[in-house]
């Protein structure tokens, strides 16, 4: 059985988020026989790397590092990856041999930290380098999804000097890059949503814009890919009490206990017709981004028309509540996640062609600068 290492946190507004999806993923592996060991590596806000006990509570990372946490250090060579400081200045490797990524926003799902562990040789679960950064930008993904003739709102760039898009107001504005409906305003016109480049902070990385539409609501389903593609029940979320316009934040996180608490119609009641469409884009979708691990696709409809909306590469609870049809436990998703990371490697880098032949035959640099 593997030694398996469940990273969470991370310098990302999903943070806290991501900790608790953390701790689930690492209670269910504990309990589970697909894991001899479970290391939890925690990624503090400010980028520093802990060792910390699997058994904590929410509360413990409330004010940060936990107490009694052992910090590591995280080489980013082949055969590097974690270690402990040990005596005499040497460090202890971190035996490991698969990891379940469980960062939600930032560095942990946009690429970067799938890159790191490639690099270290580290196998993973989730999405790979490629899949983890298309999904986190919403311009680039939708571009794929119209791309591909599946149906999608139109989806612009926000610029400060652009001019406004062929489509009429009200709109709602989002961060290109980020999830979780964090930073997302409603606006009625487009020079306040240009406007909402300098006043919201996370507009700041870029931000998109595309028709706001009252009558839509959400529909979302869960894919899988290993050991074969398979697509859980659809679930319609449900807005808060308030009568929000949009389903925020708070809705998903705050006013329940995680995404596994959150208000839902789960399995959602819809017309058969539409349920076949939204699974048959599902399975579209997962193969154009080359969807891996656990993740999360997300529609609008009016209880007719069918969108694609965005794709949720490392989802809440990674998603696990969305498993009622089919019945599967948390345990079982989490061992064939943890087997698709050792199964089935993200990425085996080669310098194969880099003979030197090229550089014996280059003669002076100075020569080519002339």
């Amino acid at each position: 059985m593997p030694a398996v290492a469940v990273i969470f946190g991370g310098p990302s507004p999903e943070h806290d988020v991501s900790v608790l999806t953390g701790l689930q993923a690492c209670r269910a592996l504990g309990g589970s026989s697909r894991a001899e060991a479970v290391h939890a590596i925690f990624w503090s806000k400010t980028g520093d790397w802990y060792e910390v006990d699997p058994g904590l509570e929410a509360e413990a990372f409330a004010q940060g590092v936990p107490r009694d946490a052992k910090g590591l250090t995280f080489a980013v060579t082949s055969g590097g990856g974690f270690a402990e400081s040990a005596r005499l200045g040497r460090s202890r490797p971190v035996i490991l041999d698969a990891a379940v990524v469980c960062c939600h926003g930032g560095p942990g799902e946009d690429g970067t930290l799938q890159g790191a562990l490639d690099l270290a040789g580290i196998p993973y679960a989730g999405p790979t380098v490629a899949g983890a950064a298309l999904g986190m930008d919403k311009l680039a993904f939708a571009a794929l999804v119209r791309a591909s003739g599946l149906p999608a709102l139109p989806r612009v760039l926000v610029q400060p000097e652009a001019p406004g898009p062929d489509f009429a107001g009200p709109y709602i504005v989002k961060p290109r890059f980020g999830g979780s409906s964090i930073g997302i305003d409603v606006v009625q016109d487009w020079d306040t949503a240009r406007a909402r480049l300098a006043a919201n902070p996370h507009l700041r990385a870029g931000a998109v814009a595309e028709p706001y539409r009252p009558d839509l609501y959400d529909l979302q389903v869960a894919v899988r890919s290993w050991p074969t593609l398979q697509l859980s029940a659809i679930e319609r979320p449900l807005r808060g009490g308030d009568g929000g316009d949009i389903l925020d934040y708070r809705d998903k996180y705050v006013a329940g206990e995680g995404m596994a608490g959150a208000r839902r119609e789960l399995p959602a009641r819809l017309d058969d017709e539409v349920a076949k469409r939204l699974r048959e884009a599902a399975v579209e979708v997962a193969g154009l981004a080359g969807l891996r691990g656990m993740a999360r696709i997300d529609f609008l409809s009016d209880g007719r028309d069918l969108f694609v909306n965005e794709v949720n590469t490392i989802p809440g609870s990674l998603a696990r509540y969305l498993w009622v049809d089919p019945p599967l436990t948390f345990e079982v998703l989490l061992g064939d996640l943890v087997e698709e990371a050792v199964q089935r490697p993200t990425h085996a880098y080669s310098a194969a062609g880099a003979d030197g032949s090229v550089l014996r035959s280059a003669g002076s640099i100075a020569g080519k600068l002339a």
